[in-house]
């Protein structure tokens, strides 16, 4: 396809991608995007090219949005290769060490629980974490001898699905921050047989499941107009936030960055809690998502707002002027797992 001739939209929505092994999260969200001719793009919670799994793709107003999700609890299978240390704690890495393995299932669940809560993880070296303006990874490129500081991170529950020879399989509920390939490489160290990632498959992210993901081949099947019916809308990723909806003139003001008091806001809001915003933007319409909105308790401050264009969903009607440039926006993590 031809960019040149084939003008970017506006598209809003959010996509549920199951992103495939071999791929960056940049390469698989580039391919949905220039199927969907999207002009703002964005992914968030980012996946290693090793990695499988669901991979949430935001696209115009979802992308202002995308940060509240990389916040929210993950699922993992992850397989461990039980045996092998590498320099990256996973499979990409140089081996750097090869032990024995003798490790039962017995073993397994009495070291597991070591690592529910709230624990301290030394992030790998290899990982996009900056010091000093750097990532990591360009010190560790360059042969440099850096300490890096444990974090606390938060395991709500690990589970062991199988111990098939020398490698181990586990389902992981965590939350934000936490690397896989560090708790692989900590658990085999635990295990005193040393372990790296050997794969890893992402299955729930906030409140979506994979089950609920498309694949990518079948997303670039689809086509346009097909696969942007199948764009969740923005607010999707707002649902966990209270509602507010708004009469015209007081959506005018609020889009204005006008401050409201005098509204009958969900009981039980804490003060500085973010409000999912909706108003009609003119009286005789539908009420349609306006952004988030601040409660301090008394009044509601706008903290963040649709531009004209991506109030309507999926996108803006094709006789619109198109957008001549493409605009592709990242929501990486603070790590990448």
């Amino acid at each position: 396809m031809n960019s040149n001739k084939t003008p970017w939209e506006a598209v809003n929505g959010v996509l549920l991608l199951n992103k495939p092994r071999g791929l960056t999260s940049q390469q698989a969200l580039f391919r949905v995007r220039r199927v969907l001719r999207a002009a703002k793009a964005g992914h968030g919670g980012t996946l290693d090219p090793l990695a499988d799994g669901l991979l949430m793709l935001c696209f115009g107003a979802a992308t202002k949005f995308a940060q509240r999700h990389l916040e929210a609890d993950k699922r993992y299978i992850a397989v461990l290769q039980l045996g092998v240390r590498t320099t990256t704690d996973d499979a990409e890495g140089e081996v750097v060490a090869q032990l024995p393995v003798r490790v039962e299932r017995g073993l397994v669940d009495a070291v597991l629980p070591r690592f529910l809560g709230a624990i301290r993880q030394i992030p790998p070296i290899y990982s996009a974490l900056k010091r000093e303006g750097k990532p990591l990874y360009a010190y560790a490129r360059a042969g440099d001898a850096i300490e890096v500081d444990p974090r606390t991170v938060q395991v709500h529950s690990i589970e062991a699905l199988a111990l098939e020879g020398e490698q181990l399989t586990l389902e992981v509920h965590c939350g934000k921050g936490t690397y896989i390939r560090a708790l692989a490489r900590d658990i085999g160290d635990a295990l005193g047989c040393g372990a790296h990632l050997a794969a890893l498959t992402r299955t729930a992210s906030g409140g979506f499941s994979l089950t609920q993901a498309l694949e990518l081949d079948a997303a670039e099947a689809l086509g346009k107009s097909a696969l942007r019916q199948r764009l969740l809308p923005a607010d999707a990723l707002l649902q966990a936030a209270p509602r507010q909806d708004l009469d015209a003139e007081q959506t005018q003001r609020f889009l204005h960055g006008g401050r409201l008091s005098g509204l009958q806001v969900s009981d039980g809001v804490p003060h500085g809690e973010d409000v999912r915003v909706y108003g009609p933007l003119a009286a005789d319409q539908s009420a349609v998502l306006l952004g988030i909105g601040v409660w301090d308790g008394s009044v509601l401050a706008p903290r963040r707002l649709l531009c004209p264009d991506e109030f309507s969903f999926p996108a803006v009607p094709t006789a619109q002027p198109p957008i001549s440039q493409p605009r592709t926006e990242f929501f990486h993590q603070d790590v990448t797992p």
